[in-house]
C-alpha cells in the first residue's frame, strides 16, 4: 500500500516537472508514506512536498496543491486534502477497498508475503543454550522469538537459515561430567560430598541412573580423571537429545547445528588468532594474548588467550563469526540473553577487525521471563536445579499459548508469564482471544454449509454492499497486513504480528456481535461471507508466522 501510494505521488511529481509546472528535480529519498494517527486525516499521508520545498525553492503547500491537482482524478481516491504545512492526505474510495478484498482472496496463503528482502542471505542464530541442563522458560522465549523471526523474514523475501551454536567445550562441560560421575558413585552406594558448584538438578541423577542401567558398576572404582570424558560425553549427548525433543515439540526448526568443538578441533580458532596477530590486532601482554577491541569501539581490550594457555569464550566467538561470514551470509542475527548486553560491542569490534561490516550483525537481547502462578514468581536457578523447564510449561498450557504469550511483548522487555491466565479458555488468554476469532469465522462457514448455502465465487459477489463503517474499517485493517509483516521483518520485531492479530481479533469480535454474516438477504450474506473468508485468511496467515495453530473449532 505504501509503495503503491509512493509511486503514484512520485509519478505525479515527474509529470509536473515534465509539463514545466515544477522546476527540474528528482523526488528525494526522504519521501515517506505514513498512516495518520487520526482517521479524520485520511488513510495515508505523503510528505513529498515538505522534503522537496527547499530544493525547489517553493512553499510546501504550493507543491502539495499542484500534486493534488494531478492526483485528484485517480478513481482510487475518494478525496485528497492538503493539510498542515504541506502534507497530502489520501482518503481511499470504498471501491478501492472492495478491490483489495478480491486481491486477498486471490493470494490466499501468500497474502502478507513480499520481496522486500530481495533474496538476501540471513543467518539467525538463537537458543544456543549450553547443553548442561534442560531448556527453561527463558530459553523458550528466545526460541519463540528466533523461530517466528525466521518465518517472518522468509515471508518478506529473505533467504533464511536458522542455527543452534552448541557450546560443547570448556570448564562447564567438565563440571557437568563431574556432576554426573559423583551422582553415579552416590547411586551405587558410595558416600560422596556433592560440591555446590556442581549441577544440582534431578536430571543429573536421571542421567546417572541411565548410565548404571547400561554399564552397571563398570566405573565404580575408576577415579574422575580416568572417566571424565566418558561421563561428559554421555551427559551432553542425553541432555542435547532432550533439548532437540523439546524444541521439536515447540515447533522450532533449525537448519544447522553448529558445534563449538569443531572450531577448536579443526584448528580454526588458533588460525583466526594467528591471522589477527599478524595484523597486529592481537598482542601479547603479561603472558596473555589481548585483542585491541578498544580500537574498534569497545570500552577496553579483551583477553583471547589467558597466560595459562587457555582460550576464552571470546576467542571462539571471534572464529565463529568469521566462519559465519565466510559461509556467505549478507546479514547475521544473533539472539542472546539480556545478560550479554556488554558482549555486543566486543563482537562487533571483532567483526570490524576481521574486515567485515559490523552493521551486518544485529543482536536481539531477550529479557527474563517471570513465571507466575497464584500471583507468586517461581524460582529460576539452573545451577541450583530450581527452575521450571520449557517442557513442563508446554505440558501444562500447550504450545500455542506458550509461543503466543512469549511474543506478546518486545523481546527486550521483561515478560510476566501468568500460568493461571495461560490455562484459561477465555478472552483473558491472549492466544485464545485470537484463535477464537478464527474459529468463529470457521463456524460461520460450517453454518452456511448446514443450511445448504452455496458460496459464490468472488466475481459473483456484490461487494459494494459492504458499506457499513465497521466493514470499511475491517477491510482497511486487513489490507495493511503485508505492511505489518514487512515492518516486523525489517525491524526484527515478531511481536508486531501478535499486536496486529490481537487488534484484528478485537475488531472481528465486535463486528460479530453487531452484524449477522448469514442473514435474510442472500446478496448481503455472500458479501459478508467474502469478508469473513479474507479475514479468516489473514488471521490464519498471521498465526502461522508466530508458529501458532489456527483451529477451526474451540
Amino acid at each position: 500500500m505504501r509503495n503503491m501510494i509512493k509511486n503514484v505521488v512520485e509519478d505525479a511529481f515527474k509529470r509536473l516537472v515534465e509539463d514545466g509546472d515544477l522546476p527540474n528535480a528528482n523526488p528525494e529519498q526522504g519521501h515517506l508514506i505514513s498512516v495518520p494517527k487520526q482517521e479524520k486525516h485520511g488513510d495515508y499521508a505523503s510528505n513529498l512536498a515538505l522534503v522537496m520545498a527547499s530544493k525547489l525553492k517553493m512553499s510546501p503547500r504550493e507543491i502539495a496543491e499542484k500534486l493534488k491537482t494531478v492526483l485528484q482524478d485517480n478513481p482510487d481516491f475518494e478525496r485528497i486534502e492538503v493539510a498542515g504545512p504541506g502534507f497530502l492526505n489520501f482518503f481511499f474510495s470504498k471501491t478501492f477497498w472492495h478491490k483489495r478484498l478480491l486481491d486477498i482472496k486471490e493470494k490466499g496463503d501468500e497474502f502478507g508475503n513480499s520481496h522486500v528482502g530481495q533474496g538476501k542471505r540471513v543467518l539467525v542464530e538463537f537458543v544456543s543454550a549450553n547443553p548442561t541442563g534442560p531448556l527453561h522458560v527463558g530459553h523458550g522465549r528466545g526460541a519463540a522469538v528466533g523461530d517466528s523471526l525466521c518465518r517472518i523474514l522468509k515471508a518478506a523475501g529473505f533467504h533464511v537459515e536458522s542455527e543452534y551454536y552448541i557450546n560443547d567445550v570448556g570448564n562447564q562441560m567438565n563440571t557437568l561430567g563431574r556432576s554426573v560421575y559423583l551422582r553415579y558413585q552416590e547411586l551405587l552406594g558410595k558416600e560422596i560430598e556433592f560440591p555446590d558448584e556442581c549441577y544440582q538438578g534431578d536430571y543429573i541423577k536421571e542421567i546417572a541412573k541411565a548410565i548404571i542401567d547400561e554399564h552397571g558398576s563398570a566405573f565404580l572404582d575408576s577415579n574422575l580423571e580416568e572417566c571424565l570424558e566418558f561421563f561428559t560425553k554421555e551427559a551432553v549427548s542425553r541432555i542435547f537429545q532432550g533439548i532437540k525433543d523439546d524444541l521439536n515439540l515447540f515447533r522450532v526448526h533449525f537448519d544447522n547445528w553448529f558445534s563449538e568443538r569443531t572450531l577448536h578441533e579443526s584448528g580454526y580458532v588458533e588460525e583466526t588468532i594467528s591471522m589477527l596477530v599478524e595484523k597486529g590486532i592481537i598482542y601479547e601482554k603479561d603472558g596473555a594474548l589481548w585483542f585491541r577491541t578498544s580500537e574498534f569501539g569497545d570500552e577496553k581490550d579483551r583477553v583471547v588467550k589467558r597466560s595459562n594457555g587457555v582460550l576464552t569464550y571470546f576467542a571462539a566467538d571471534i572464529a565463529y563469526h568469521r566462519k559465519k561470514f565466510e559461509r556467505g551470509y549478507d546479514m547475521l542475527v544473533d539472539i542472546w540473553g539480556a545478560d550479554h548486553h556488554g558482549y555486543v560491542p566486543r563482537v562487533k569490534a571483532a567483526i570490524k577487525a576481521l574486515g567485515y561490516n559490523p552493521e551486518s550483525l544485529s543482536v536481539l537481547l531477550v529479557q527474563l521471563v517471570n513465571l507466575l502462578e497464584g500471583g507468586e514468581i517461581k524460582a529460576m536457578s539452573t545451577r541450583a536445579g530450581e527452575f521450571v523447564t520449557l517442557r513442563q510449561v508446554l505440558d501444562d498450557v500447550g504450545v500455542d499459548a506458550t509461543r503466543f504469550i512469549f511474543l506478546t511483548r518486545k523481546c527486550d522487555s521483561h515478560l510476566d508469564f501468568d500460568l493461571d491466565v495461560a490455562r484459561k479458555q477465555s478472552q483473558e488468554n491472549p492466544v485464545y482471544y485470537v484463535q477464537y476469532a478464527h474459529a468463529r469465522l470457521c463456524s460461520v462457514f460450517a453454518t452456511a454449509k448446514e443450511r445448504g448455502i452455496q458460496i459464490y465465487s468472488p466475481e459473483q459477489v456484490n461487494i459494494s454492499l459492504l458499506s457499513d463503517a465497521e466493514e470499511i474499517a475491517l477491510m482497511k485493517f486487513i489490507v495493511r497486513f503485508p505492511e505489518v509483516v514487512t515492518s516486523s521483518a525489517v525491524n526484527l520485531e515478531p511481536h508486531r504480528i501478535s499486536y496486529y492479530l490481537t487488534e484484528l481479533a478485537g475488531m472481528l469480535h465486535k463486528y460479530y456481535t453487531k452484524h449477522r454474516f448469514i442473514g435474510d438477504d442472500p446478496e448481503m450474506t455472500q458479501a459478508r461471507l467474502l469478508l469473513a473468508d479474507v479475514t479468516r485468511t489473514v488471521l490464519r496467515n498471521g498465526l502461522g508466522l508466530l508458529g501458532v495453530e489456527a483451529p477451526e473449532k474451540m
